[in-house]
């Protein structure tokens, strides 16, 4: 009988640790305002979110609030932002910086996604129905508390038109 509580903890502890499955892919799609969470294949899930005021086409310059279109790395977690949590999008890559360069602007940066505006978060009910972001993926508040438990850095993000 003293030997049952220990292995019925171990039982509920291993049990709980099948059911933690971590993201090992983001896909963002932006012509359906949508961002896919994935773990081996599989839809874990999925969120409708916000992109920069100008949606359409792929981020050319600081500025454009456009969210980029391509393949990144979430690459680091910021917990104390304007926003409600942030993971940065390593936007802008060589290539990106490459085309900027060209046409002898700045690629901007500080691509991230994120949740309301700091004291705002009560009006993402009326907020995610709008692009609002200077070229960031928003989610709400609570959206992102989630998000930021099942996301690790390193993540390889997509963003599709």
């Amino acid at each position: 009988m003293k030997y049952l509580l220990p292995i019925l903890l171990l039982f509920i502890s291993c049990l709980c640790s099948a059911n933690e499955q971590k993201v090992d892919h983001v896909l963002v799609k932006k012509s359906e305002e949508k961002m896919y969470l994935f773990s081996e294949g599989k839809v874990l899930k999925i969120y409708s979110v916000s992109f920069g005021a100008s949606p359409e086409g792929h981020k050319e310059q600081e500025g454009d609030e456009r969210t980029p279109q391509g393949n990144y790395v979430l690459d680091y977690k910021k917990e104390e932002s304007s926003f409600y949590k942030a993971i940065h999008i390593s936007y802008p890559n060589e290539n990106d910086i490459d085309k900027a360069k060209k046409a002898g602007v700045s690629p901007g940066g500080q691509i991230m996604i994120h949740g309301q505006k700091n004291g705002f978060g009560w009006l993402s009910g009326l907020t995610q129905y709008f692009n609002w972001t200077d070229g960031c993926i928003a989610v709400t508040n609570q959206e992102m508390e989630e998000i930021w438990h099942l996301v690790d850095t390193g993540t390889p993000i997509e963003i599709q038109p």
